[in-house]
């Protein structure tokens, strides 16, 4: 698809923050995923992303919520936080998840 993806996990894919962009602006099924703090997320973050913050008690309840069937494109401050958000959310069913390794400290380009 664009460039090689780096597993970490049977679950989810690692993408350089180029791989990461191309594949969510080509993806029709896309969903971006913001699971920082909203005061972290009130700073900047990818435009059209959803925020549901990781650290939150709730944040399992808030992923059940979501269609299982949609392509989750999942991003935090340096990739760690999203990286365990992806592990939760393959536990519970979703199939496609792309995990942004470096998370926005690798993310060059303009935050909204």
């Amino acid at each position: 698809m664009f460039g090689l993806f780096q597993k970490t996990s049977s679950d989810y894919k690692n993408l350089n923050a180029d791989d990461f962009r191309k594949a969510f602006e080509h993806d029709k099924n896309a969903v971006v995923l913001d699971v920082r703090t909203p005061a972290e997320a009130h700073g900047g973050k990818i435009k059209g992303a959803k925020v549901i913050n990781f650290m939150d008690p709730g944040f399992a309840t808030a992923i059940s919520k979501l269609d299982p069937s949609k392509s989750y494109y999942v991003y935090c401050r340096s990739g760690v936080r999203s990286a365990n958000a992806c592990q939760i959310m393959a536990k519970n069913g979703f199939k496609e998840l792309y995990n942004l390794r470096g998370g926005v400290l690798d993310w060059p380009f303009q935050l909204i």
